[in-house]
């Protein structure tokens, strides 16, 4: 992410040189003129292949350090070395499957990945957020074909889904980082689109469990990398429920309620794309802003839509089989989401058509596929 470059210092592009076995070629001046291979002897270690999502702003402002990462992939796959160790060298000749030619081997090389030129985001959020899926392999997919478009020197989004599938099969870990707690897991929901996408991607590719861990370069003397889990439970516990936090936002009134309710959605999309989501939170988030009468008061007096969206992404996880609730809390849900119904039921008046209420109706793209047929039957029928 740009944040890694702009705030960090490139702590995340110097852990992935360090993966391939490179260092920066350092200039007197400071600045960076190219890369160095470090021999295996030094490294002590096999060199580590990457599949680098990068973000949009990453890719349309500094395309130097894009460039720069891809020309480190490129030099470590070209290394007369053993292919155990050097797995960037070992899968680029898999993808190549025999092939001997220049174009070959520069699509066999690609490791770096970005939505569409022009375009943002990994699509996942927009699909968790419309409950657009039924099943994990429906969020992959869609990463996929948000994603497969490749960029590094002389590559700008090139359409490279094949190459993007075949590098996700040899994902082991996926990892992302924190260097301020300005900005946490939960605070955009391009966070879990993309990592969290990037890890169901990856487990559908690969058929095996992915681990995912989040590095925390907060404190320089004090660098840790942890589980998502972990991180998700830190950040839970430091913001989401603590009640100094939420006293803080109650100061904002609708504006605070609404960012509650945009936290707790991206509780969600973390659990919906990775799994990593502890129940307990889910019970406490429904004990603290759900069950709480002083809260649920806070939510009816300033913005019960806000109320209503943490109500409905609650039921929504359970109905999928994402929240094992503890049954007096989940009961507890249900009747006071019938109560927050009737409040914005109240406040909607006299209005004609059905109200949305917590129903949760997933069509397939198979589903989608066939309206236009339905609709010209229809309007045949209609004599239209």
């Amino acid at each position: 992410m740009s944040n890694d470059i702009m705030w960090a210092d490139g702590e995340g592009l110097g852990q992935m040189f360090y993966l391939l076995g490179v260092r920066p070629r350092w200039l007197p001046n400071g600045r960076v003129a190219g890369i160095e291979v470090i021999p295996l002897e030094e490294l002590g270690r096999p060199r580590i292949d990457l599949t680098v999502r990068v973000s949009g702003i990453t890719r349309d402002n500094f395309p130097n350090c894009v460039e720069l990462l891809d020309e480190a992939i490129q030099t470590v796959a070209a290394l007369d070395e053993p292919v155990e160790q050097n797995y960037v060298r070992k899968h680029t000749l898999a993808q190549l499957d025999g092939q001997n030619d220049p174009q070959a081997w520069r699509d066999a090389t690609l490791r770096i990945f970005a939505s569409k030129p022009g375009t943002y985001m990994a699509g996942v959020n927009l699909a968790v957020y419309a409950s657009a899926w039924k099943e994990e392999k429906d969020l992959a997919d869609i990463f996929i074909y948000w994603n497969g478009y490749a960029y590094g020197k002389g590559v700008f989004g090139k359409e490279a889904f094949r190459q993007l599938q075949a590098s996700l099969k040899t994902v082991d870990v996926t990892y992302n980082k924190v260097v301020t707690d300005e900005y946490d897991l939960f605070g955009c929901c391009c966070y879990f689109g993309t990592h969290g996408g990037m890890t169901a991607a990856a487990r559908v590719a690969s058929g095996k469990e992915v681990r995912t861990y989040y590095g925390d370069t907060r404190e320089p003397e004090h660098v840790e990398v942890r589980t998502l889990a972990d991180e998700i439970r830190r950040v839970v516990r430091t913001k989401l429920l603590n009640p100094k936090w939420i006293e803080g936002q109650k100061w904002h009134g609708y504006k605070g309620a609404g960012d509650i309710s945009k936290r707790i959605g991206r509780v969600y999309g973390w659990e919906a794309t990775t799994q990593e989501v502890d129940d307990w939170i889910f019970d406490d988030i429904t004990r603290t802003f759900i069950l709480d009468e002083e809260n649920r008061r806070f939510f009816e007096e300033h913005n019960p839509w806000a109320l209503e969206e943490i109500a409905r992404r609650l039921l929504e996880a359970h109905q999928r089989g994402l929240w094992n609730a503890d049954p007096e809390v989940l009961e507890g849900l249900k009747e006071y989401y019938l109560e927050i119904e009737g409040w914005l039921e109240e406040r909607m008046g006299d209005i004609k058509g059905d109200f949305q209420g917590g129903a949760i109706d997933i069509l397939t793209a198979e589903e989608v596929a066939d309206w236009g047929a339905k609709m010209r039957e229809i309007k045949a029928k209609l004599g239209r």
